[in-house]
């Protein structure tokens, strides 16, 4: 399907920078339908890509591809120390009452209801986002906020989890937004639109914008 394609932003040596489109897996999951995604359409033009981090099916946006396994324990070590900058942009209801804040709150496994993650005080891992409140608009059930989000930990399901929490669901979110949501609005609200870091080989600061489409 074309509009699953992949927009490939950035190619060198040593890594790609790829524009994930929603509805597109990052890599293949369980079931004869479900084995089109954004590892195999970019290893069908770089067949030595490998996936640095993985986004939500859902989600739409920016993600990182090495070249060799050299470079891709690299980059993995850059995402353990926390030393790449990702920025998000999100759509959700309500207006948040704070212009800037940060959601710190422990996330795991919601055993009873796969593949949903909860807040678990008890067993949960650390989890923070920092937010920024970008626009609020509307009124009522039609209030919403635009929200930009960075995610200092990478848990599962970090972001919609954590607004989700503060009573701000993301519009469109087949998981964690009310049942009418999901009907209301063709995909979820949640873009990748910055990531940064330092490129393993050259040793300078890169950094990447996609446009925040909805």
């Amino acid at each position: 399907m074309a509009h699953l394609s992949p927009v490939i932003l950035f190619v060198d040596d040593a890594l790609i920078v790829a524009d994930k489109p929603a509805g597109l897996l990052s890599v293949p999951a369980r079931g004869e339908d479900r084995q089109d995604c954004l590892i195999a359409r970019v290893q069908a033009l770089h067949d030595d890509a490998l996936l640095v981090h993985r986004l939500d099916m859902a989600t739409s946006g920016l993600i990182l591809l090495a070249r060799s396994a050299e470079m891709l324990r690299w980059m993995n070590l850059a995402f353990e120390q926390r030393i790449v900058g990702k920025r998000y942009v999100a759509l959700v209801h309500g207006h948040i009452a704070q212009d800037a804040g940060e959601i710190d709150l422990p996330l795991g496994s919601d055993e009873a209801n796969r593949p949903r993650q909860c807040v678990d005080p008890l067993r949960g891992r650390r989890a923070l986002t920092r937010y920024r409140v970008l626009e609020r608009s509307g009124t009522g059930p039609d209030a919403l906020s635009r929200v930009e989000l960075k995610p200092v930990t990478g848990r599962s399901h970090q972001l919609r989890v954590h607004l989700m929490s503060i009573g701000h669901a993301i519009l469109g979110d087949p998981l964690y937004a009310p049942p009418d949501s999901a009907q209301r609005y063709a995909r979820m609200h949640l873009h990748a639109a910055g990531i940064a870091f330092i490129h393993p080989c050259k040793q300078v600061p890169v950094s990447f914008e996609s446009a925040v489409p909805f």
